[in-house]
């Protein structure tokens, strides 16, 4: 059996290990990518890294991404899919519809949203002014205290289909005779959500947040298309640091060094809160 192992295993560590391997070594140098000339500098990538003010920005944007689009996500994606597994006839079209940005390039939906966003004439502020806000005009990607939680919702909105689908799966598995039996015991709605509905989705729910998670850690498309880490450096997340680091100012070292910081935070997360929900059921 280690025989038919040995050329998966062999290809996996060509493709994943020794790039990684790579990475570290040089996060602990000066290289910038294109010379021979390289010189170990230790942990000043890493000090320099905590000591810069866009750097330590990227890291709380970072966080604020995931952390929002996780909650969000999940938050609404259990609500349309509670609301869809119901026998409404068009709940099919439905979920096709709340599905359908999943589907499609981040790079596109950041381009729609950013047309969606436009000051003045974007189709938010003209919504705002048609409810009676007409003097609002907030400038959504060009002002740093909007920019983040602008971001944000461009990712809730592309993926809460996405966790919608997970959930309407793990639905499909909750014994309907356990519902009726709580119904006819006088429970209520959310009373047979919580203690009946709830703990059934448990594994959904960990799938869902861990994958919430870490594409939270790992957005990129939408910020860079959008505002390029702007206005004035305050949009940036860790990933997109990554990549101005690397291919704009050719600090291959220190861009390294930033991804290997990136890959930490988001296994020991990871790690905490999946043991989290084993504790709690959510991995039976």
């Amino acid at each position: 059996m280690w025989l038919f192992i040995i050329p998966a295993a062999l290809f996996y560590a060509f493709v994943v290990l020794v790039p990684s391997g790579q990475g570290v070594f040089f996060s602990f140098t000066d290289w910038n990518g294109l010379s021979d000339d390289w010189a170990f500098v230790g942990f000043a990538n890493f000090v320099r890294l905590f000591e810069d003010p866009v750097s330590v920005r990227a890291i709380g944007n970072t966080f604020i991404y995931a952390i929002l689009s996780t909650i969000f996500e999940n938050v609404l994606g259990l609500v349309v899919a509670l609301a869809l597994h119901s026998r409404i006839k068009s709940r099919n079209v439905l979920r096709v519809l709340f599905f359908m940005p999943v589907v499609l390039l981040s790079v596109v939906i950041a381009y729609l949203w950013q047309y969606l966003f436009q000051v003045n004439n974007g189709a938010i502020t003209q919504l705002l002014h048609a409810i009676g806000l007409t003097e609002a005009n907030p400038n959504w990607l060009g002002d740093p205290n909007l920019v983040v939680y602008s971001i944000s919702a461009i990712v809730i909105w592309q993926f809460t289909g996405y966790t919608m689908v997970i959930y309407l799966a793990g639905l499909q598995g909750v014994p309907q005779e356990q519902i009726e039996a709580a119904a006819i015991d006088g429970a209520g709605a959310f009373a047979r959500f919580w203690y009946v509905v709830r703990p059934l989705l448990a594994p959904a729910i960990t799938v869902n947040v861990m994958l919430s998670l870490i594409r939270g850690f790992m957005i990129f498309d939408q910020i860079w298309v959008t505002t390029g880490g702007g206005p004035a450096d305050t949009s940036h997340s860790l990933s997109t640091l990554v990549f101005r680091t690397a291919f704009q100012f050719g600090e291959l070292g220190r861009a390294a060094a930033i991804a290997l910081v990136l890959a930490v935070i988001v296994a020991v997360l990871g790690f905490f809160q999946y043991r989290g929900l084993l504790r709690s059921g959510g991995g039976q």
